[in-house]
């Protein structure tokens, strides 16, 4: 990757994350790490609510918090969740990534420490599209 992080450097960080996560009502915390282009890192978890269309996810948690302290640029984000298998970004994570790096670096991680890559676009491949993302010129769609 780059700066000297490694995928399970930023994994563990996911992990570390996901037990500050708020889930009362799913049960399931999930963690997210994502690096910026600078080199720093944004962590977010999820942070569930009674009226379920509040609840954020760990992923947009850690853009927001990226986006609030001025970095704009993503490498990579690794998501680590409660599951046996691999925790995918929900179709809105996915869209709220693209907004900043269509050739962002997924990286998940599952209930045995096997770690899987994408990118961003492997995982929605016909995104909605704007003026303003279509001038960042790497996405295909």
């Amino acid at each position: 990757m780059t700066d000297g992080m490694e995928e399970r450097e930023l994994m563990e960080l996911a992990s570390v994350s996901r037990n500050n996560a708020y889930s009362p009502y799913s049960g399931f915390r999930v963690g997210a790490a994502l690096l910026t282009k600078s080199g720093k890192v944004f962590t977010g978890c999820n942070v569930e609510n009674a009226s379920y269309g509040a609840t954020c996810c760990a992923e947009r948690t850690a853009v927001y918090k990226a986006v609030s302290e001025g970095e704009r640029e993503f490498v990579a984000i690794a998501i680590k969740g409660d599951s046996a298998g691999f925790t995918f970004p929900c179709g809105i994570c996915r869209q709220v990534l693209m907004e900043f790096s269509p050739s962002l670096k997924i990286i998940l991680s599952n209930g045995n420490q096997e770690i899987k890559t994408f990118t961003l676009y492997d995982l929605l491949p016909k995104a909605f599209e704007s003026e303003i993302m279509s001038k960042k010129g790497d996405g295909d769609n």
